[in-house]
């Protein structure tokens, strides 16, 4: 037998983390120190000595090494890049695909077929073909080829993956965390989400492709990083690729690099170092540059609604910039409260009918939404319309005659919008929420853009339109749209600096930053004052993942009145193999503390559960082993080896010397040195212990004897269960989820009637 690949087998083997649970970021950090120093120390037993030929062989596989991560983030970027470049593609054709078709090529969409004409106009465009000349015949082309589509993503996301549903965003968050979800970054996942995302945009729902492309970059970051034994065996490198892959996604969905990295730092990633940011920063820039080298709308630009402002703003605008603020801010909040209530009411009574409703939603959209010329067509070609200047040669949107008609038409959208999307949002397919949520807040924006110019153009010397330049126009609609967007993306999100930068990366415009700061920070305030957090930390708790917030809390406890008392736990001598297996099937813990044998519960260390499992199947492979085997759980003293922290040398013989014919000794995978605090700390240092550092389990002891110890579900559960300081609210009250309950049995009841009726019909 091979002892040595044996035990690199066996370290491999406990090093993986079951699904569903959290990884322990301070042992993934003892085993990666261990790798340096076995890579150290058999470089050194080679001879790599300076008047050595091995010794340039050294250097460069140290140059290799060291450029690994960056040539994997490279390779991330660049297939992130050429992913988000065919979504982009293919969701283009669908979405025109529900309008008409090309003559010159089924496969063009209508830009591409109208490539060569000013706009794309299909009235001078004789390759692109209307499905009907009738209204009525086209609408239902439309609203069917809606509901196919929804169908096929959702059925598709039904039977292949159904982690492929949803943004993803809420659940990147906790593996970045170390919630460990197996099967959610994997290639299935990957591969499903990317065919059916454009699906799904183009079905016309309410959803946005942003949130989803994260989730696909960090798949693709994921696969690839796999790819390579020094990630595939590290949990922290790991982490470190999927955050690079987070900010790439982000900065293919809006263009934005820079915008991407501090989206990973504000949004995704608690612990973010200076390497972290950098690499994130290249891999952003990678897929950023292979998307414009790919070029899919043929602009020239990234996004499709990405504009270029050369007017400047007046400081009399603040006032009606406020007001945008604060819509950003109520927007956040209505519709995280509403869709939360959707939500309960879609695990209570619609889980089983996911496909169902992902159709049912398409064609209400789609009928809803067909006769609304900003409902109608795709979001972000919505949003390239809205955010235009008026240069007078551009379509009816600046035409003053028709302005209050696109007004009414600007605030029904915005309604209809803000409904579908607490609708839709969470449904059993691929959705995101960024891009419809700055839709609405590009109607409604540039809704008070025109009231504002219609001020102006009806009182132009009076009041503060007196500043203005009357050679210049004063007021321009498309910046109020933008503002208004920037408002609901960090109304929902709950996100400031990274909006702002995004922005400006859309426009280029310095002269706008000012503006988008203040519209952003009233949001910012209007959020605070309602209490709300970001739609993805709502998702979370919904799920009751275990995931801890950035921000402090102060609650006036100690970890006494949160920790586990009665406890699973080993004694450091006198228990047999037969005592083991019975506590392993008594208990579905992830670890067991060791105490002392004198009574006194003074703790020794910690062994997690699949360590010990992993080495019990090991020793009966080595020696005979029967229940009455004893084990042990002490040092010999001999400087041992805390778990996982053994060196080369001590792997080849581990096991035979542990198997002594005294019994088992344990001590080699006891860690010795577990994090360990005081009853009387604060909760808060734990909770900053727990975000910092990363471990599993703290073990809490006073003066030496164990206690008790703290997860961070015992302290979410805690936070769950004590902190209840508001009055009861309207969700407390019934809510939606409510009204909706009403609604369900109100439908239920009637159907029920319709087939009695229908049974005593068939019956005479």
């Amino acid at each position: 037998m091979n002892t040595n690949a044996l035990a690199d087998e066996e370290l491999e083997q406990i090093k993986r983390y079951q699904d569903f649970t959290t990884i322990d970021w301070i042992q993934d950090s003892i085993l990666e120190r261990n790798r340096r120093l076995q890579d150290a120390k058999r470089n050194s037993a080679a001879g790599y000595g300076p008047r050595t030929a091995s010794w340039f062989f050294a250097q460069a596989r140290r140059a290799i090494h060291a450029g690994q991560s960056w040539f994997v983030v490279s390779l991330v970027g660049v297939c992130i890049g050429l992913n988000a470049a065919i979504i982009s593609i293919v969701t283009e054709w669908l979405s025109d695909l529900k309008m008409g078709y090309c003559s010159d090529g089924w496969w063009l969409d209508q830009n591409f077929c109208c490539w060569e004409i000013e706009g794309g106009d299909t009235d001078v465009c004789d390759s692109w073909h209307p499905w009907s000349t009738v209204s009525t015949a086209r609408g239902f082309v439309y609203t069917a080829f809606a509901g196919t589509f929804a169908f096929v993503a959702a059925h598709l996301v039904r039977s292949l993956a159904k982690y492929a549903a949803g943004s993803g965003i809420s659940e990147i968050k906790c593996i970045l965390a170390g919630f460990t979800m197996q099967g959610f970054l994997g290639f299935t996942t990957f591969f499903v989400k990317s065919i059916t995302l454009p699906l799904v945009i183009a079905s016309g729902l309410s959803v946005g492709k942003e949130g989803p492309s994260v989730h696909v970059a960090c798949c693709i970051g994921y696969f690839v990083a796999t790819m390579f034994k020094r990630f595939a065996q590290s949990e922290g490198k790991m982490r470190e690729v999927v955050t690079a892959a987070s900010a790439a996604g982000v900065a293919v969905a809006f263009g934005s690099p820079i915008g991407g990295v501090l989206f990973s730092i504000e949004e995704m990633s608690h612990a973010f170092s200076i390497r972290t940011m950098w690499r994130s920063f290249f891999c952003a820039l990678m897929a950023t540059v292979t998307l414009a080298a790919m070029n899919p709308f043929r602009t020239g630009k990234l996004v499709l609604f990405q504009v270029t402002y050369d007017r400047d703003w007046h400081f009399f605008e603040i006032i009606f910039f406020v007001i945008l603020g604060i819509f950003g801010g109520l927007y956040g909040a209505l519709v995280i409260k509403f869709n939360l209530q959707v939500a309960t009411f879609r695990r209570k009574y619609l889980a089983k009918h996911g496909v169902a409703e992902a159709v049912f939603l398409a064609l209400i959209t789609a009928l809803i939404g067909y006769p609304n010329r900003f409902l109608r067509i795709d979001m972000t070609e919505s949003m390239a319309v809205l955010f235009r200047e008026c240069d007078g040669d551009v379509d009816n949107i600046c035409e003053t005659a028709t302005q209050w008609r696109i007004a009414n038409s600007l605030i029904l959208a915005t309604v209809i919008r803000i409904i579908l999307v607490i609708l839709s949002y969470g449904a059993k397919v691929p959705a995101g929420i960024f891009v419809p949520s700055m839709a609405i807040g590009a109607t409604f924006g540039r809704t008070v853009g025109i009231i504002v110019r219609a001020m102006y153009r009806t009182y132009p010397q009076s009041g503060i339109f007196a500043w203005c330049d009357p050679n210049v126009p004063c007021i321009t609609p498309g910046t109020y749209a933008f503002l208004g967007a920037a408002a609901a993306l960090s109304g929902i999100m709950r996100i400031t600096v990274t909006v702002v930068v995004i922005m400006f990366e859309l426009t280029g415009a310095l002269t706008y930053i000012l503006p988008t700061m203040i519209v952003l920070l009233v949001t910012k305030a209007v959020g605070d004052m309602l209490g709300v957090n970001g739609i993805a930390d709502e998702m979370i708790r919904f799920n009751g993942f275990p995931f801890l917030e950035k921000e402090d809390h102060a609650f006036g406890v100690d970890v006494s009145a949160v920790m586990k008392h009665e406890l699973h736990v080993l004694t450091e001598t006198g228990m047999m193999v037969q005592d083991i297996e019975r506590v392993l099937a008594a208990t579905d813990v992830k670890g067991f503390p060791i105490v002392s044998t004198d009574g006194f519960r003074t703790l020794i260390g910690y062994i997690g559960r699949t360590e010990l499992l992993f080495v019990l199947e090991r020793f009966r492979k080595v020696r005979e082993v029967n229940d009455e085997t004893p084990c042990s759980f002490k040092s010999s003293g001999a400087g041992g080896h805390q778990h996982l922290g053994m060196d080369e040398d001590a792997n080849a013989n581990v096991f035979e010397s542990a198997s002594s014919s005294e019994g088992l000794q344990f001590w080699p995978w006891v860690n010795q040195t577990p994090m360990t605090v005081s009853p009387q700390l604060p909760l808060e240092i734990v909770m900053q212990l727990f975000k910092r550092m990363g471990p599993r389990v703290i073990l809490v002891e006073d003066h030496g004897m164990l206690t008790g110890l703290v997860t961070v579900k015992d302290v979410l559960t805690f936070i769950a269960t004590e902190k209840f300081d508001h009055d009861p609210s309207f969700e407390e009250r019934g809510g939606l989820d409510g009204l909706l309950e009403e609604l369900w049995r109100l439908t239920t009841g009637v159907t029920e009637q319709i087939r009695n009726w229908g049974r005593r019909f068939r019956g005479r």
